[in-house]
């Protein structure tokens, strides 16, 4: 006969300490963690989101205002025959070939959505030009000079029946490039007169603003339309050649 027998301490062991189950504090820790987790990870997710979108939006931005705007910059030159026409009298001028002419050169930015066409004149060839930056503002219906050799501002009422709006001035040069029209053509004189000094241009546009802010400036007006202004006399003038047409327009700023 065989007798079988256990050992007490194994017997008496407690079995809750070979248990694989944590107590209740630790159950409570290990919650604490995950909940905390959670928000770290939802923090990042939020923040990587955050950062992505403002890549995009800085992108975006970048490209409009460096790419976009660059683009529709139009640097062209145009010959006409230097002989002067009154805006007054019915111009009809065929331009020979063979013809003695001059060259002037611009370059031309579109603000297409707020109807605004910018037009930048280098230093002319020819020296009784002055360089200028000449903005015409269809939506304030004003058109703006800022004189580069005297860094002063003139202001005078847009003469739509002259300046082609910016979507039909830009198609002109997209065609001139494409060789659809050959920029011949003749010369056009306007002749404006200083009347005022304006304290403020702020309230002449957002781009008129940018352009004449901190400038000496001026309202004109145009000389056929000054009653007793006599054509011949002696006057203070600058002359602007540019061209915002189908020809060339020579803006004579004079001072009494």
């Amino acid at each position: 006969m065989v007798k079988v027998s256990f050992n007490k301490a194994l017997a008496l062991k407690d079995p809750k300490k070979e248990s694989l189950i944590p107590d209740v504090q630790d159950a409570e820790a290990a919650v604490w963690v995950r909940q905390q987790s959670k928000v770290w990870c939802w923090c990042f997710c939020l923040g990587l989101a955050l950062m992505l979108s403002g890549l995009v939006v800085g992108g975006a931005y970048l490209y409009r205002y460096y790419v976009v705007e660059e683009d529709e910059v139009f640097a062209y030159g145009m010959k006409y025959l230097d002989e002067e026409y009154e805006f007054d009298e019915e111009v009809e001028v065929e331009v020979e070939v063979g013809m003695p002419l001059r060259q002037i050169e611009e370059n031309v930015r579109f603000f297409e959505d707020d109807e605004v066409e910018l037009i930048q004149v280098p230093v002319p060839e020819f020296k009784d030009s002055d360089p200028a930056d000449i903005l015409h503002d269809f939506k304030m219906r004003l058109t703006a000079y800022l004189d580069l050799n005297l860094n002063k501002c003139y202001i005078i009422a847009l003469n739509t029946s002259v300046v082609m709006p910016p979507r039909h001035f830009h198609e002109f040069l997209v065609n001139i490039k494409a060789g659809m029209y050959l920029p011949q053509s003749y010369l056009v004189h306007e002749q404006m007169m200083v009347t005022e000094k304006l304290d403020s241009v702020s309230d002449l546009g957002y781009y008129i603003y940018n352009l004449c802010n901190d400038k000496d400036t001026y309202r004109l007006q145009r000389r056929d339309t000054i009653l007793g202004m006599q054509k011949r006399e002696a006057l203070n003038c600058h002359k602007i050649r540019h061209f915002e047409n189908k020809f060339v327009v020579e803006t004579l700023i004079c001072e009494p």
